[in-house]
């Protein structure tokens, strides 16, 4: 093996440049009295170190890379979660924080989900807790996502609210306890019921 002026490998039978550091490895142990069955295999070896990256990261859904920061978030684990609000408050978005931890309200028809339409499951925005499936959505009239049932009983949880002198019912995340919204009886059949939630505290992931 030659190396020209420059510091470039040369194939001493042609004079010609060797591109690749991988080839001129394998020239080097060609010459060497080894098994071709260990040519073989190492010639696999750096086929594969060559090879494209994988393209898991490029096909891994949008939704659950946004919450890469957020230890807790999780559309398989379903172990209620503990969790200080000040932790929440170092992991989550302000505006995210402020509805799921203070129970803040956004305004109605600003949010992104309350006429979204198509097939899919909502998730909790904060902990990755499947919520509500599509068939279940309704259009209504109230400017918010609209529900008449959750996906599993213990989807979510409920507490009253008596805030603003009212008398309601809140719905909160049944994983991290999150504040959802509320729940009321003018919902269509066959349940009666209208979950009336906040868009900023959904994940919605269409159907493949």
């Amino acid at each position: 093996m030659e190396v020209d002026p420059e510091g470039r490998l040369r194939d001493p039978t042609s004079g010609n440049p060797i591109a690749s550091i991988r080839f001129a490895t394998f020239v080097v142990l060609k010459t060497m009295d080894l098994p071709r069955s260990f040519y073989l295999l190492v010639a696999a070896a750096m086929a594969c170190t060559s090879a494209t990256p994988s393209s898991t990261m490029s096909n891994q859904d949008p939704s659950t890379t946004e919450h890469i920061n957020n230890p807790y978030y999780s559309r398989t684990d379903t172990a209620h979660l503990n969790v200080s609000d000040a932790e929440w408050k170092r992991i989550l978005p302000d505006s995210v924080f402020e509805v799921a931890r203070h129970k803040a309200t956004e305004r109605a028809f600003t949010g992104k989900y309350w006429d979204t339409e198509g097939l899919g499951m909502y998730y909790c925005a904060v902990c990755g807790n499947a919520l509500f499936r599509s068939d279940s959505k309704f259009g209504s009239s109230c400017g918010w996502p609209s529900f008449y049932e959750a996906l599993h009983p213990n989807s979510v949880r409920y507490e009253n609210d008596s805030t603003y002198g009212m008398q309601r019912t809140e719905v909160l995340c049944g994983r991290c306890d999150s504040h959802l919204g509320h729940i009321f009886d003018d919902g269509p059949p066959p349940t009666g019921k209208r979950f009336c939630m906040n868009s900023i505290v959904l994940d919605f992931v269409p159907d493949k």
